[in-house]
Formats: C-alpha cells, structure tokens, sequence
C-alpha cells in the first residue's frame, strides 16, 4: 500500500469544502481565467481567490499569471492519488463484505432463509 503521508489529508481537506469541490469540478473541463470561476458563485473576488489558496496549496490546482489575467488549471495526478485511494478503499470494502458473505453462506448454525 503506497504511503500518501499528509498530502492526501490536505486533498481531502480542500475538497470538504463544497464550493472548492465546485471550483474543481469546473476546472477539470479546462483551464479557466479566476473571473471565469468566479462567476457563478456568490462570494467576492477575495473569497473566491482564498478557496483558490487552499487548492493550490494541496496541489490540486496550479495557477500562472499573463498579463493581468490569472488562469487556473487542475493537476490531474493530485486528483488522481485521491482517486487511487478511494478505490483501494472501496476494494477492501468490497472484499471483506464478500467474505462475510461467504461466512454467513456457510454458517450452520445461522437460521435458514425465509425461517425468520
């Protein structure tokens, strides 16, 4: 199991927030300018650039400056490392409720289905 030490923590952090999960969604259909982000949300341009602060600090979001315009873009291997996480997760989920399965299957001693 790979070791994602404090970096995933500060993902899952960021992404708590439903607006910064917002802001996410809208960048992984392409880089757009922080006004462009900013657009439909209802919260000042300052509000919008502190959520933009907590994800390029986790490294989700990577942002550059042109001229007087800043343009943002995700950072799809950050995604993706939560991603992998998730389904190793879902994985050994999985794999343990088959085996509960597999062990109320073959319990002799549990009640036979439909004799409730």
């Amino acid at each position: 199991m790979p070791n994602y030490g404090g970096s995933l923590d500060r993902v899952f952090q960021a992404l708590a927030d439903g607006t910064r999960r917002m802001m996410v969604e809208r960048l992984i259909r392409g880089p757009v300018s922080v006004s462009e982000l900013a657009r439909p949300l209802e919260m000042s341009l300052p509000a919008v650039m502190q959520h933009l602060q907590v994800l390029e600090a986790c490294g989700l979001v990577r942002s550059e400056k042109i001229g007087r315009v800043r343009t943002c873009r995700i950072e799809p291997d950050v995604l993706r490392t939560a991603e992998d996480w998730l389904a190793e997760q879902r994985t050994s989920w999985e794999r343990r409720l088959d085996r509960l399965g597999d062990y109320l299957l073959d319990d002799p001693g549990a009640p036979e289905q439909g004799s409730l």
